[in-house]
């Protein structure tokens, strides 16, 4: 006979215990983010059904086989059974509540939405329609289960009579709440947020954490009394439109970080970016210099970042951001942006992130495949009711097109620098052939070579240290890529962004996005426009450029990367419009106008790049729910990267 009722081996606790701590992040979920929530379209029973759902979705851990295995790791006496231990502990739960009350009070849509969340908070292997039958599954459940109802009620100070089968045929896969079904709002949302906070009780992290100021008054005051500083016009136009869809195309330079953490308000929040550099930028910017300390990291790395940081909390803030618990969190795209393959679990995901803003930032990094996941993503959200913002230099028109396609209001924006600060010189040569020119313009001025390629850029490096060393020359030559261990990579990091002496530095696109460097003379291999002109964006950032000679050096000739990293029919048609600034200024309206001609769905016709795009958003658009697990749904983002 069971005499204690367990919810977990390591650290041992009680099923009171978890649940108890479940029930709690609930409270503080509702506390913070009720009134969000509410404006999803939950309806008026949803706090009611979600608190069921977390009182009654671990009850099945009672069935007996499930307390032998815990009680084993803990060195406790196993109970008699005849029955294994081969029933997810989810589908056993619904057998506790009384269905015929719990239609009386939500109709039989909520008895499904409840019945749903509970069984597969934990999605498993398993598919009960191919394991039981209905009189095998109510025999074991209640010929195991009869005897232990007066346990559970006294523990959980619970009223259960008897043991309810009816549910059986809610668990069937071809049952289960899909996209176009009318309870899939309020579904996402129960079934999601219970799994965010049983993974947080599960971890004893908070499931949110309650800011003491909002960053977009942090931000404020920030630039009032740091910057000394009026708003912008595009700071305040982001301040103003804070419940609108905005999508901001804007120079490198005009404060768009800023613009988009104003736009947040009092919400939670997700800001995105294509690169690790980016991010750890972005987060020791709002740490180091705003001031606000309520910021989650998430990305691959973001343990070692966090680690070398200094932190003394490196691995509570490391486990608080694994579970989403910031009001703001800094992210790849991969840690988010996995539910639109509608893998087996994503609820989690959907579920937070439409309570919350998402900001993605350089949209035009992407390849055709990511921006359709993100394009794919940002409908899902908008019907969930989420708001977004999507900040870049150089906006691909088919976003636009796809969006205007899929019904998504936005707001568009466009804020263009006057000053003209890149004077381009088009060389139809390779650049190696020209690194004398370039170690004598080192000697005056600080150097930036950005190439397509590692190989490239390591190559670059050993031919300009042994100039350097041949001709004994005194000036600094650095190297900055993806591939050197965390370590070097952010000392390296931090050294490129405060550096200020004449000099070379030589890296790849890791520098492309959102590193706020400022170089005297760029010289790049040619790449596609979107890319190069956030290229041109770490050279002369902020200033204007007034001498004759060009201060961008473009090499058309054996790019590396050409059809691996970039798509060569994009490459080819970003070198024919190039090619009239030769020697000339381009203005930044000029810059945008060739994105935006490049990357529309005609000039786009034939290519790679539009079929790919194509390929992705067909494929993502006919996915089967909880067709995935979660591990084939990352391997399919990381195939699409």
């Amino acid at each position: 006979m069971i005499n204690m009722i367990y919810a977990k081996s390591n650290p041992v606790e009680t099923l009171k215990e978890h649940t108890d701590k479940v029930l709690e992040n609930y409270e503080i979920i509702k506390d913070i983010y009720k009134d969000k929530i509410d404006l999803i379209g939950v309806g008026k029973d949803f706090w009611e059904i979600f608190k069921d759902a977390c009182f009654y979705h671990d009850f099945g851990k009672v069935y007996t086989p499930f307390q032998n295995e815990i009680r084993k790791k803990i060195d406790h006496c196993q109970v008699n059974t005849k029955f294994k231990n081969d029933i997810p502990h989810g589908y056993i739960s619904p057998a506790f509540m009384d269905s015929q009350e719990i239609i009386a009070k939500y109709g039989y849509s909520g008895y499904k939405i409840l019945v749903q969340a509970i069984v597969f908070h934990h999605e498993r292997d398993f598919q009960i329609n191919d394991s039981y039958d209905y009189s095998e599954f109510c025999k074991i459940l209640t010929e195991d289960l009869t005897g232990n109802l007066d346990l559970i009620n006294n523990e959980l100070n619970a009223c259960i009579k008897k043991i309810n089968c009816k549910y059986f045929n809610l668990t069937k896969q071809e049952a289960r709440i899909k996209e176009n079904n009318s309870e899939y709002k309020k579904y996402i949302m129960v079934k999601g947020l219970l799994q965010r906070i049983d993974h947080s009780a599960s971890a004893n992290v908070c499931a949110e954490i309650k800011s003491q100021k909002n960053i977009s008054d942090a931000v404020q005051e920030y630039i009032k009394e740091k910057l000394k500083s009026d708003l912008r016009d595009l700071q305040l136009f982001c301040l103003n439109n804070r419940e609108k869809n905005i999508i901001i195309t804007a120079s490198t330079g005009i404060g768009k970080t800023e613009s988009a953490l104003l736009w947040i308000g009092d919400n939670k929040a997700f800001f995105t970016l294509p690169l690790r550099v980016s991010i750890n930028a972005i987060y020791k910017r709002l740490v180091d210099n705003i001031k606000y300390e309520d910021v989650g990291l998430l990305h691959s790395t973001s343990y070692d970042f966090l680690l070398n940081e200094g932190d003394e909390n490196y691995l509570g803030k490391y486990e608080i951001s694994r579970q989403l618990s910031y009001p703001l969190n800094v992210s790849t795209i991969d840690q988010l942006f996995t539910f639109p393959f509608k893998y087996r679990g994503y609820e989690k995901i959907l579920a937070t992130l439409s309570y919350s803003k998402i900001i993605i930032d350089e949209i035009q990094a992407y390849s055709p495949n990511i921006i359709a996941v993100i394009l794919r993503g940002i409908v899902m959200l908008n019907n969930m009711g989420a708001k977004f913002l999507v900040m870049t230099a150089t906006l691909p028109q088919i976003v636009k097109e796809y969006l205007e396609e899929k019904n998504v209001v936005v707001e568009y924006k466009t804020y263009c620098s006057q000053e003209l600060r890149h004077k381009l010189c088009i060389k139809e040569s390779e650049i190696i052939e020209n690194l004398e020119y370039i170690v004598e313009k080192a000697k005056n001025n600080k150097i930036l070579i950005i190439v397509n390629t590692i190989s490239r850029a390591k190559e670059i490096y050993n031919r300009v240290k042994m100039s350097i060393s041949r001709e004994n020359i005194d000036f600094e030559v650095n190297l900055l890529h993806s591939l050197f261990i965390q370590k070097d990579r952010f000392e390296k990091e931090k050294r490129i962004k405060n550096y200020n002496k004449n000099g070379i530095w030589i890296t790849t696109q890791i520098a492309e996005a959102s590193l706020d460097i400022d170089f005297d003379i760029l010289f790049t291999e040619l790449s596609t426009v979107d890319s190069l002109f956030q290229r041109m964006g770490r050279c002369y950032r902020k200033r204007r450029y007034e001498k004759e000679e060009p201060n961008v050096y473009v090499y058309c000739k054996n790019s590396s990367g050409i059809g691996s990293i970039y798509d060569k029919d994009i490459y080819e048609r970003s070198n024919d419009e190039l090619q009239q600034f030769d020697n000339k200024f381009i203005s930044e309206e000029e810059k945008m106008a060739i994105v935006r001609k490049i990357y529309s769905r005609n000039f786009l016709e034939n290519t790679k790049y539009l079929e790919e795009f194509d390929k992705s958003l067909n494929f993502l658009e006919s996915i089967f729910d909880y067709d995935l697990d979660k591990d084939k749904a990352q391997k399919s983002l990381r195939d699409f990267v």
